[in-house]
């Protein structure tokens, strides 16, 4: 699609031209290890350098290259959709063309269905029982904790009642005394 204009026509080929660089300053090491240099990266260097030469050198190519690829993009998506969509449709119809391929596909979903459900069915029995597990691991350690608090306040109630009973026996003891003492000097 690439037109030139008179005068200014470009090579059609895309090989590289190679060119060599003389300067007489350069010493014997640095020419070796440039030259080990291009070697190593020759390759790169070919592919390099037949891009940029075929790269638009106007504004006017820029602009056509770029009207090209506008167009070229959404063709060639297009074109591959099409080619997917095409490869996919007749997968399909291979692979259902006769009924009993398409009923071992169909018993195929349906076991592969089956399979998808016992497996969540599992998971949700497993989920459940560790949840009750944990229910009554949690209702044992409250019901404990409940019986060990009763048997400590008993403990202390009764402590305090024996307490209570030794102190109100000696205030009652020394109150006695005291009445005793009292009608003693009541009587004298």
């Amino acid at each position: 699609m690439s037109t030139s204009t008179p005068g200014t026509e470009r090579p059609t080929t895309t090989k590289p031209t190679t060119r060599r660089r003389t300067t007489g300053s350069g010493t014997r090491a640095a020419r070796t290890g440039a030259r080990t240099t291009r070697t190593a990266t020759g390759t790169r260097r070919s592919t390099a350098r037949t891009t940029s030469s075929t790269q638009p050198k106007t504004r006017t190519e820029q602009a056509q290259v770029l009207a090209e690829r506008a167009v070229l993009v959404p063709v060639g998506a297009g074109l591959l959709a099409s080619d997917n969509l095409v490869s996919t449709v007749k997968g399909l119809a291979s692979k259902y063309s006769t009924r009993s391929t398409l009923e071992r596909e169909l018993r195929r979903y349906e076991r592969r269905g089956a399979t998808a459900r016992n497996r969540f069915e599992r998971q949700v029995r497993r989920a459940r029982t560790r949840f009750e597990r944990e229910l009554r691991q949690r209702r044992s350690l409250v019901e404990r904790t409940m019986r060990q608090n009763r048997r400590r306040l008993n403990r202390e109630i009764t402590s305090v009642r024996r307490d209570f009973e030794k102190q109100s026996g000696a205030v009652t003891a020394r109150v006695e005394r005291l009445v005793t003492n009292a009608q003693g000097m009541i009587g004298s």
